[in-house]
């Protein structure tokens, strides 16, 4: 184990205060005020970074969301203002793209773009990327949830759930143990002890209730108070989340007897998940069945579920995927683009991986470009 400088304060807590749960620690891991992985550091994204995501590889992936968001105010019927919520935004590639598809179309008269992002050094390099544009929309930048009024829009996410802390949950002699941490001279390790609440003990006997001996998965229960967090802010319109994961009866099975914990450091995957405390990123795929559930319970109504590749793909036919080009460009340049729109919807890409997940409020069943098939399991 690296002895970063978050290791050294997991290390004096446990010896102090006794194991925490793999949750807690998984939380400090990520989300330490002064130590935490996603609340310092440059270049934790991108194509130098420890890992991508798909607004890092070519700016169609914004570009057809705004499509999307520009449908989903006309059904609305054109409110003013529509509010974007990208939460989660990051280095604010996203929002760049996203703000340059909208400028000078009627659908960006109306739009109101607020970023939400937690960490304060990630939310000064965002405001000097966006506000370097020549701005026409109005745009925020806030550090929470809790900081936004009531909206009529989308709320917008892109692999943020998969950063959610998970707790990690076995069957050890027949009976459901949880994982902990604790120490081991001057190092980290796992220990099993009871279940560390009765949510917990739920959510296994809801979408893992046949987990077997010796076999491993996560439970993520802030999926719940996210949404409904979502939920409560949302008079009418759409929450629209990305990510990779699957529904339950997809995700917890015998094939995957490790789980889906990963541990990612320069591109590299491990399941090493106490070298460099807060120093490398921690990730679970995302059961969407339990944030269907949750939705639900809170107020939203399922619009539908896909793949990234039939979304995508959905919303840049009709226009054949014209806004995958830029003025200009070389046959080079066009080559280039074409290769990694091809590695965000092929299914040996990113394509059948991340999954799409539509829920809407204060309006009936709404059909959209991007789900073609209304089916809300398709």
């Amino acid at each position: 184990m690296d002895q970063t400088p978050l290791a050294r304060i997991l290390l004096d807590t446990v010896r102090r205060s006794g194991p925490i749960t793999f949750r807690e620690y998984m939380a400090l891991c990520l989300y330490h005020p002064e130590h935490g992985y996603y609340m310092c550091g440059p270049g934790r994204t991108g194509m130098r970074g420890d890992y991508f995501t798909s607004s890092d590889l070519h700016p169609i992936f914004a570009r057809l969301m705004a499509r999307q968001a520009a449908e989903m105010w006309e059904v609305l019927g054109r409110p003013t203002p529509f509010s974007w919520v990208d939460m989660g935004a990051g280095r604010g590639l996203f929002a760049q793209d996203f703000l340059e598809w909208a400028a000078n179309t009627e659908f960006g008269a109306a739009l109101n773009y607020v970023a939400i992002e937690p960490s304060g050094e990630a939310r000064s390099r965002l405001m000097n990327r966006v506000f370097s544009q020549d701005r026409k929309i109005p745009f925020r930048v806030l550090a929470n949830l809790e900081e936004l009024s009531p909206i009529t829009g989308c709320f917008f996410s892109n692999e943020l759930l998969d950063s959610f802390p998970v707790s990690v949950v076995t069957r050890a002699r027949g009976r459901l143990k949880e994982a902990y941490v604790t120490s081991e001279g001057e190092t980290l390790r796992e220990k099993l002890g009871p279940l560390s609440g009765t949510a917990v003990a739920a959510y296994v006997a809801r979408h893992a209730h046949g987990l077997e001996e010796g076999h491993r998965t996560e439970v993520s229960l802030m999926v719940a108070d996210w949404i409904g967090s979502v939920a409560e802010r949302l008079v009418r319109g759409f929450a629209l989340t990305i990510d990779y994961g699957d529904l339950a009866e997809q995700l917890y099975t015998a094939d995957r007897p490790r789980g889906t914990l990963m541990a990612y450091r320069g591109h590299a995957a491990s399941e090493d998940f106490f070298s460099a405390p807060g120093e490398q990123d921690l990730t679970a795929h995302v059961n969407f069945s339990a944030l269907i559930n949750a939705g639900e319970d809170a107020g939203l109504n399922l619009t539908g579920f896909t793949t990234q590749e039939r979304f995508l793909s959905a919303l840049g036919e009709p226009s054949q995927f014209a806004d995958l080009y830029g003025p200009g460009q070389s046959e080079v340049e066009r080559l280039d683009a074409r290769l990694k729109l091809k590695r965000l919807i092929f299914p040996e890409g990113m394509g059948t991986v991340f999954k799409v997940l539509v829920l809407h409020k204060g309006i009936t069943m709404p059909k959209l470009i991007g789900l073609p098939n209304r089916h809300p399991r398709s």
